[in-house]
């Protein structure tokens, strides 16, 4: 039988050599393949940003989380949420949660439809629902629940308020002469109000502004008390901030991160998705800065 020689075996030198080549084919694979593209960067870094996000969120709104994922039993916002944890629900709870030692309320208008006034929880939990704002007027026409609102939150023990629709492309006088004849205010309502929220199409800036001057003067001298200023914040910061200073102020902001109402501030409409027994569909709700005392002592004399 023929032996097959030995193989020999390589020198250390030979054998070194090799393994360093495929050393380097190996690393110029891993190289090859570990290269960063623009695209890679632009997937971190937005995953980056959403991790960071949700942990602001989540801090943010924890007490508000926690009542979503069902571990706060003490559920005193229930009138102000539907029986279905919604996001905005959420946020309504934290904010209700931070704001316990102000004032709260709500708006209305003809969108709500009938209102079943009996049916309202005044107080519920820890906190109560102590003052409405009524819508009366819209420019030159009148809000068609406004006299049966009016009549019913008055027989239900609210501090009533009632607003008016301004209408920028109306007569500024007209708008005034239909508040006053529509609206009669007594002791112990709240002033009156001018919700402004649109620029004009037909006219300029300063002569919506010499408008809304005019209704406003018109109706403090009718009530003999300056009325209060209702707007959007980003509105009234870029329109009225400068030209109407020494208003009292009803801002509208349903921003995620605000969760106190600021102290230049005095009504806070802080979410068009709140939920009351008794209304319909979601509502404007409301936190006063102050306590119930300091809100008698705007009202009406």
């Amino acid at each position: 039988m023929k032996r097959t020689p030995p193989r020999k075996k390589p020198s250390p030198i030979m054998a070194a050599a090799t393994v360093h080549k495929k050393g380097v084919r190996k690393n110029a694979r891993k190289k090859k393949s570990s290269k960063v593209t623009p695209v890679a960067i632009l997937k971190y870094s937005f995953l980056i940003l959403l991790t960071a996000f949700i942990a602001a969120a989540g801090y943010q709104y924890r007490h508000g989380f926690l009542y979503y994922l069902g571990f706060k039993t003490n559920k005193s916002i229930e009138s102000l949420s539907n029986d279905e944890r919604t996001f905005a629900n959420v946020r309504n709870y934290e904010i209700i949660s931070r704001n316990k030692d102000k004032i709260f309320g709500l708006d209305v208008s003809h969108y709500q439809g009938d209102i079943k006034w009996d049916s309202i929880e005044r107080i519920k939990g820890e906190f109560t629902l102590d003052f409405v704002f009524l819508r009366s007027t819209v420019g030159v026409d009148s809000d068609k629940k406004f006299k049966s609102n009016w009549h019913h939150a008055k027989n239900l023990g609210f501090i009533r308020g009632a607003y008016h629709y301004y209408r920028p492309d109306e007569n500024s006088l007209k708008q005034a002469n239909n508040f006053i004849k529509t609206v009669s205010l007594g002791s112990g309502d709240l002033p009156p109000v001018l919700d402004i929220e649109r620029i004009s199409d037909k006219q300029s800036l300063d002569s919506l502004k010499s408008g809304v001057k005019r209704w406003l003067t018109a109706v403090e001298l009718h009530y003999g008390v300056k009325p209060i200023l209702y707007s959007g914040e980003s509105f009234y910061t870029d329109y009225l901030k400068k030209e109407f200073k020494g208003y009292y102020l009803w801002i509208a902001n349903y921003s995620f991160f605000e969760d106190k109402i600021r102290d230049e501030w005095m009504f806070w409409q802080f979410t068009d998705k709140g939920s009351v027994k008794g209304v319909e569909g979601n509502v404007d709700i409301n936190i006063y800065n102050g306590t119930l005392p300091q809100l008698k002592e705007i009202l009406i004399k």
